[in-house]
């Protein structure tokens, strides 16, 4: 498999998933996504193409070197509302005729801004940029369908892959190099449509490789991010090249892991920062503290009087995970390393951004020792 976009053969590239804390006005960053997208030239559409762009300076400036687009919308949302053969109802969405994506929407419209801004992004870190693209799953869209049919998995995955051709690109000043398929919630619910020897299942495993497949098809890697690995199916898409999940998941520990990794040809992302904040005020705490010790820890963080970066993980122990992974699997099945998840839930953007510079710190270090 050529990964060489991504992973250079002396070192190991840092990444993350995407999301950060936004605390200003949401609905009307919404608002100018929308804007942005269908070229309405107003406040809202300006405010969303310079907050994208800024983050994702910082999330370069902080050393991720393969950074997502900044995701402060509700993915599962703003990717439903971009199809066509859709209706939203109480209680979820159904479909109505053919799944498609809009015209108005040729590309992600955070996409859409990095590419436009493609050359200040470049001169402002005086090199070519790499971007991960991340797209919500057809397994988790069809979740919110309370109707959903085997068939639903299958015409979300082509909706999804036009989604996926239109927001690639590539040039001078940067280019896509991932597409990230996110599926929080498979593995997570006993789902009868895609039990074994189920056409629902069939359909699923068709759905992601139609969206790898693209991704390849136009020289971009896959990776699938996952929250739970426990339903092996993932291993079977001959067109994923990287698997994801958390810190604890057993994928970073089954010998299991190793076998299809090399019989499948794939590598892993490397998760080596924990991004659930509860948790880190409980590790830091003890693993024993009251839900009154963590509920005065987030008083005392929203009110300035303790700083969130107390609570993060150092580079320590992120490089330790690191380690041990490479060592598990070797170091040339690791294709990447970054949080194990988004960052939204974290109290501050500064705290966000202060783990992504760790996270960089920590890949650096493993880079110069290979």
């Amino acid at each position: 498999m050529n990964i060489s976009k991504i992973r250079e053969v002396t070192g190991l590239k840092s990444c993350d998933v995407g999301s950060l804390p936004y605390t200003e006005d949401l609905p009307r960053l919404a608002k100018g996504a929308d804007d942005f997208a269908t070229n309405k030239t107003d406040g809202s559409a300006d405010l969303f193409e310079k907050t994208i762009v800024g983050a994702f300076l910082d999330k370069l400036e902080a050393g991720i070197l393969v950074p997502a687009f900044p995701q402060f919308r509700d993915m599962n949302s703003m990717f439903l509302s971009t199809f066509e053969g859709l209706e939203k109802i109480k209680g979820g969405w159904i479909e109505t005729g053919r799944l498609t994506s809009k015209p108005e929407y040729t590309e992600i419209p955070e996409v859409a801004a990095i590419r436009r801004n493609a050359e200040k992004i470049h001169a402002q870190i005086d090199s070519p940029f790499q971007l991960r693209v991340c797209i919500t799953g057809p397994y988790t869209l069809a979740s919110f369908f309370p109707y959903r049919t085997s068939q639903t998995y299958r015409q979300l995955g082509e909706a999804l892959s036009e989604i996926v051709e239109k927001s690639i690109f590539s040039s001078k000043q940067g280019r896509v190099v991932l597409i990230a398929i996110d599926e929080p919630l498979f593995g997570m619910v006993d789902e009868p449509l895609i039990d074994k020897g189920a056409e629902g299942r069939e359909n699923l495993l068709a759905a992601w490789e139609a969206i790898a497949g693209k991704s390849r098809s136009h020289n971009a890697e896959s990776c699938i991010h996952l929250h739970c690995t426990s339903d092996s199916l993932f291993w079977d898409v001959k067109s994923l090249g990287i698997v994801e999940s958390h810190i604890d998941d057993p994928l970073y520990k089954m010998n299991t892991t190793k076998r299809h990794l090399e019989e499948q040809d794939k590598m892993l992302k490397a998760s080596i920062a924990l991004t659930d904040f509860d948790q880190l005020i409980r590790e830091s705490l003890s693993s024993k503290a009251s839900d009154y010790a963590l509920a005065e820890a987030w008083k005392k963080m929203s009110k300035g009087i303790l700083a969130p970066e107390n609570y993060l993980e150092n580079i320590g122990v992120m490089t330790k995970r690191l380690v041990k992974i490479t060592e598990k699997f070797g170091v040339e099945r690791i294709a990447l390393a970054g949080p194990e998840c988004g960052l939204r839930g974290f109290p501050t953007y500064a705290s966000a951004i202060e783990c992504l510079r760790r996270v960089s710190e920590s890949a650096s270090s493993m880079a110069l020792s290979v």
